[in-house]
């Protein structure tokens, strides 16, 4: 008796005093029609871009851009994906889009273990120098990438992989690295030293506290940075116009050598249908791990 009246007053000290707040008010109507014509303001074009692709060229003529179709077809894609000509050749953007499935993977993992290693150097063995090679990388991260263009292009020529695949790749790493440096290092400064000093005690080298202890901890971090980096690399057109050489071209390059050709009619259920398939990529990684990247940023991501 006496447990259940203790038991029964201690909900009530928890439960909130004073008068329920109202669910519907001007305030609150006001945030969610915010919100609605945010929202509507940029899926317009979205939507636009999927109700053009479907439609058939007969049917754009008619100028009702927003109307649904009123014979549903995928011409338009299959040809975008293996018919659309680049000029005199018609390959479609299925080239590109295997090009970029090969710059992206490597180029992903390298600049994910590299910043994973670099951080954790700089955060836990604090490397002679280690805050100037943080502000040196920092420095680079800021650097417009134009000023290195020319400099990397007589480099790679020089050393005979310019114009191809691991040319590109190289490009890609280098200049992920450190946005990732940074992020790894925030993340890993946030975590106990205690553990890292335990390993130490036990007789942990750098590669095995590395391996054991700091990287099963890192993978809010590591899909952070897989996020960043496929959304980046998998969206680049500067790197891999300059760098992959013409068999090699990604699938933005190709996208834009469709949509700005010359020859023939200017079809635009087909230029929209290829812009969506160029961008299904980054949209799949941000609705399959949208969750995971939230919980990234809140573990360190944006630590000081």
């Amino acid at each position: 008796m006496t447990a259940a009246t203790e038991n029964t007053a201690g909900r009530a000290a928890q439960e909130p005093a004073g008068r329920r707040p109202r669910r519907l008010t001007a305030a609150r109507v006001g945030i969610y029609a915010f919100l609605v014509i945010a929202a509507a303001f940029f899926l317009i074009p979205l939507w636009i871009m999927i109700v053009t692709s479907l439609k058939s060229m007969d049917e754009i003529r008619l100028g009702n851009i927003f109307a649904l179709p009123m014979e549903l077809t995928f011409a338009a894609w299959t040809k975008a994906w293996s018919g659309a000509c680049t000029g005199l050749e018609c390959e479609g953007i299925s080239v590109g889009f295997l090009n970029s499935v090969q710059i992206l993977i490597p180029s992903v993992i390298a600049s994910l273990a590299l910043g994973a290693i670099t951080g954790y150097a700089l955060s836990f063995w604090r490397v002679k120098g280690a805050n100037v090679i943080f502000a040196l990388l920092l420095l680079g991260a800021f650097i417009p990438y134009q000023v290195f263009l020319y400099p990397l292009v007589r480099m790679f020529a020089a050393t005979g992989i310019y114009n191809s695949l691991l040319c590109v790749v190289i490009v890609h790493v280098i200049f992920g690295l450190p946005l990732m440096t940074l992020l790894f290092r925030n993340y890993y400064a946030g975590l106990p030293i205690e553990l890292f000093k335990a390993a130490r005690v036990d007789g942990g080298g750098f590669w095995q506290i590395f391996l054991r202890v700091v990287l099963p901890m890192s993978t809010p971090m590591i899909i952070v940075g897989a996020i960043l980096q496929v959304t980046g690399i998998w969206n680049d057109f500067l790197f891999g116009l300059t760098f992959a050489g013409r068999e090699n071209l990604p699938m933005t390059v190709q996208l834009n050598n469709i949509v700005n050709s010359n020859f023939g009619e200017k079809e635009y259920n087909l230029n929209m249908a290829a812009t969506l398939m160029t961008a299904l990529v980054p949209l799949a990684v941000y609705f399959i791990s949208g969750r995971w990247f939230v919980r990234g940023i809140a573990a360190g991501a944006v630590k000081g």
